[in-house]
């Protein structure tokens, strides 16, 4: 069993778990105390960066070379000042601030050594050239005609969550925002179309439930090794893409298909994790079991894994970014809002708790 490195973003900081599967051990804080909303790595330079919410004090980025030891500060996607006359109002029909509230995403472009790609609220994308000591909006996309439409699922602003960037061409990346739908561009950001063919919402009226800019995926992964492949957690359910975007088909799974995170194999694009919620409304756990569901067939059959997890009055949830499957396929680790942390090494057979006291956790990568 091959080990491994896991960071765990919580809202009192940021932990890093070493170790083999259920050998795995919680063995280092930093941050402490400080609301830490993401943690990722860049496999190509070994580089982590980190993402902190301060509240009334704003947003910041870290970044450090050397596993954690010391972190730079770097800068944080900054907005250029709204067009005079520009309307832009939410659906309370409030102006819309043109500032950083938060970083949902962060992923490596691989076009280029240290260029990345983060993802914003209030739904804006920025790319860095220079591992995020500066940052440009990809202005194609915040202008686009249909963005004015884009809004908040949980929160007043869109989110923008997911960003996959194709291994076949790094100029080809695929966005997920709530609310505001998927996105695909061609020619590294220069223009933009929609992919939500097969998407319907029911939380609007009927004559705009095929809408893309309505559709609110909760979190989309890619296969790496069939990147025609996507699986997406929609708000509405389970979806599915196997011809490169051109079309998404529902499927179901039992307790449950409501839920924010999906993880795929790296080298199976018909097997896939998801971890289920109750509902919109009532965003626990189905009554008040945490269990894991697994496909193996491309979603035909769903399996209920729950050796290990707990099965009585136990009411976590599971942040979209909160669930991750490591580089071997084997290896999978979640956490969730009431700072549970879990492992398995045979795919989710079998859970092993790594801690059960940490704080909320926000987000679990594998380096």
């Amino acid at each position: 069993m091959i080990k491994r490195t896991l960071l765990v973003a919580t809202r009192k900081g940021l932990f890093v778990a070493e170790g083999a599967g259920k050998q795995a051990q919680v063995t280092r804080a930093m941050f402490l105390g400080d609301h830490v909303a993401l943690a990722v790595v860049d496999r190509r330079d070994g580089n982590w960066y980190a993402a902190l919410d301060h509240g009334h004090f704003g947003v910041k980025m870290h970044r450090s070379a050397n596993r954690g030891e010391t972190w730079t500060e770097i800068s944080v996607p900054e907005y250029p000042l709204k067009p005079n006359g520009f309307i832009d109002k939410d659906i309370w029909g409030h102006d819309r601030e043109w500032v950083t509230k938060g970083i949902w995403a962060i992923e490596p472009a691989l076009d280029a050594d240290g260029a990345l790609w983060c993802g914003t609220v209030p739904g804006g994308l920025f790319r860095s050239t220079d591992r995020g000591r500066t940052w440009t909006l990809v202005e194609a996309l915040w202008n686009h005609p249909t963005r004015v439409r884009w809004n908040g699922g949980g929160g007043d602003d869109a989110a923008l969550h997911t960003i996959c960037v194709d291994p076949r061409d790094p100029r080809c990346v695929v966005i997920g925002v709530s609310v505001g739908g998927v996105w695909r561009t061609r020619d590294g950001g220069a223009s933009w179309r929609p992919h939500t063919a097969g998407m319907k919402a029911s939380y609007v009226p009927p004559e705009l439930a095929e809408w893309p800019e309505i559709q609110d995926p909760h979190h989309i992964v890619q296969c790496p090794a069939a990147p025609h492949v996507f699986w997406c957690q929609h708000h509405m359910g389970i979806y599915r893409s196997t011809d490169d975007l051109a079309s998404w088909h529902e499927l179901h799974a039992q307790p449950s298909s409501f839920g924010f995170v999906v993880a795929v194999h790296p080298r199976d694009p018909d097997t896939a994790w998801f971890i289920p919620a109750h509902s919109d409304q009532k965003r626990t756990p189905i009554t008040g079991e945490v269990v894991v569901t697994r496909t193996r067939d491309g979603g035909k059959h769903f399996e209920v894994l729950r050796n290990g997890l707990p099965q009585r009055m136990a009411y976590d949830l599971v942040l979209r970014h909160a669930l991750d499957v490591a580089p071997d396929g084997d290896q999978l680790a979640f956490g969730s809002s009431t700072g549970n942390l879990w492992v398995t090494d045979d795919q989710g057979d079998h859970w092993h708790v790594l801690s059960n006291h940490l704080p909320p956790i926000y987000s679990v990568r594998y380096t």
